[in-house]
């Protein structure tokens, strides 16, 4: 398993919605409509939502900067997870999508914020200095966002990664936490979908985004 768990925290302005519905489960290849719903509202198949749909103001863009990296991460660790950071945000880039990612640095505001804590899956976060994000349960890595309620609009998001985390997860853990963070929030648990979308629930987590993530990302902010 390369993400030792993913927990997606949606923390409303008011009133909150933490934990629900993080997973949907499967029975085999989702059609593009299900597997979209499933992904931005927690839809089982053919059926209704179950979570807000939550998207970015996408007409300027979304601002991401790494603002730690713990000790335990130094040395290679730290360059391994700067450049995961990088290629993620140049794989979402890259979508043709009505949105844009830009990184900027760690003293400058940002509406995504990465972390990378010397703290271990299944832990409470500690060290963010963010109401709502320190206290809860890390997994693997963690995608937490905070969005208006009512019109499920995006405001803020904050990608924590554990220490207990392999080197070598770092890059899928990037790519589906930003993935994630972009407002398609719910995991996809099924065999069918191990390593082959980055929003899989457990296991083999895909290195690139699949066709259907692609499909999803562009549809979530505008483009079929």
């Amino acid at each position: 398993m390369i993400r030792e768990a993913a927990l997606v925290l949606a923390l409303a302005l008011s009133p909150p919605a933490a934990g629900a519905q993080a997973v949907v489960e499967v029975p085999g290849v989702l059609s593009d409509e299900d597997f979209y719903r499933a992904a931005a509202c927690a839809a089982p198949p053919g059926g209704a939502c179950r979570k807000p749909v939550l998207r970015w103001d996408a007409s300027r863009p979304v601002r991401v900067a790494l603002r730690r990296i713990d000790p335990g991460f130094l040395g290679r660790r730290a360059k391994v997870a700067g450049g995961a950071l990088t290629l993620g945000l140049r794989r979402l880039n890259g979508l043709d999508a009505d949105f844009r990612l830009a990184r900027v640095p760690d003293g400058e505001i940002a509406e995504i914020e990465v972390f990378f804590l010397d703290i271990r899956a299944g832990d409470p976060i500690a060290g963010t200095g963010i109401a709502g994000v320190d206290g809860t349960p890390l997994g693997g890595t963690t995608a937490s966002l905070l969005f208006e309620d009512g019109t499920g609009r995006i405001t803020r998001a904050v990608i924590v990664v554990a220490g207990s985390l392999a080197t070598a997860a770092f890059q899928p853990a990037l790519l589906a936490e930003l993935t994630r963070a972009m407002g398609l929030t719910t995991g996809i648990a099924g065999p069918a979908y191990h390593g082959v979308s980055v929003l899989a629930a457990e296991g083999g987590a895909a290195k690139a985004l699949g066709l259907q993530d692609i499909m999803a990302l562009k549809r979530h902010y505008g483009k079929d």
